[in-house]
């Protein structure tokens, strides 16, 4: 078994501790928000509430139960190595959650149920994101499809949502309608805010450069800018004639001086400004190294 190297270790420690603080987030959102709201939800927390509700189990108790059965055929079907990035998460929020009931009792927050159920959207997003982006999962009912892919070649996204709505359907007994419209907006809500999550913090801006200066913009971006760029061979569409373009990727605040320097030199240039949500490899993911050339 190979040794850990100390920068291994270290990023493992970072993704331990961040995947401990996502499911602490998530387990006062669903205990402080949520459960006083008395919303319908998905997953394994929203099968813990009608199994909660038809047999006064507790809540924790069902989820600690049903996420170590989860782990456990995670790791005979999807292997060791799956269930090494969900073990943390099968324990942790179970054991935060009933931590937190015991903590804050009988309090409630607030009885704005409009409050409850963003504050409820909000947290739930956040948590999710900040285990996702860990590289771990919050297993329970991830697992499922997962196996069911692996068995049948079945759509994991199709079994995801089909569980989903199961969960729910099984919640619109004991819930009112306006109930069951909070609930769906929370749902559509925490999506959005995962999404949002996952993809913050990583998005640069890609410029793609076309010029009759292309020399001396690519000197200044270069040198003023400490930026790589690629040449890209291309050709006018109407001429026929051979150009170069410039493509580079800069932070987004970068853009507004890069824009500048570009435009200072040529002001007739063409740029085209694309958003892109991640960029990985040397200068942005990993630090940079210089050599004497640079270009």
């Amino acid at each position: 078994m190979k040794k850990l190297t100390a920068k291994q270790l270290k990023h493992s420690l970072s993704n331990l501790f961040y995947v401990l603080v996502g499911n602490a987030v998530l387990a006062v959102t669903i205990r402080l928000f949520l459960i006083p709201a008395n919303l319908p939800i998905d997953g394994a927390t929203g099968l813990a509430l009608i199994v909660n509700h038809m047999t006064g189990m507790n809540i924790s108790l069902f989820l600690l139960f049903f996420n170590i059965a989860m782990l456990i055929l995670g790791w005979i079907v999807l292997g060791f190595r799956f269930a090494l990035s969900t073990v943390v998460s099968t324990f942790a929020y179970p054991l935060m959650l009933e931590i937190c009931d015991r903590a804050f009792g009988d309090y409630l927050i607030s009885d704005n149920r409009i409050i409850l159920a963003l504050c409820s959207a909000l947290g739930m997003g956040l948590a999710l994101g900040i285990v996702i982006r860990a590289g771990s999962s919050t297993g329970g009912m991830d697992i499922p499809p997962l196996v069911l892919n692996k068995l049948f070649r079945t759509s994991v996204s199709g079994v995801m949502n089909l569980l989903g709505v199961l969960v729910l359907l099984g919640q619109v007994f004991y819930h009112t309608p306006e109930d069951i419209i909070y609930g769906a907006l929370v749902i559509l809500l925490y999506t959005l805010v995962l999404d949002r999550i996952l993809i913050s913090g990583n998005s640069k801006t890609q410029l793609i450069i076309a010029s009759n200066h292309m020399d001396e913009i690519k000197k200044k971006i270069l040198s003023d800018m400490d930026r790589g760029v690629t040449l890209l061979e291309a050709e006018g569409g109407y001429s026929g004639d051979p150009k170069k373009l410039i493509l580079t990727v800069i932070s987004n605040r970068e853009f507004p001086r890069v824009e500048k320097l570009v435009k200072s030199i040529d002001p007739e240039c063409f740029i085209i400004i694309n958003r892109v949500t991640e960029v990985s490899g040397r200068g942005f993911s990993m630090e940079k190294e210089y050599t004497s050339d640079k270009t």
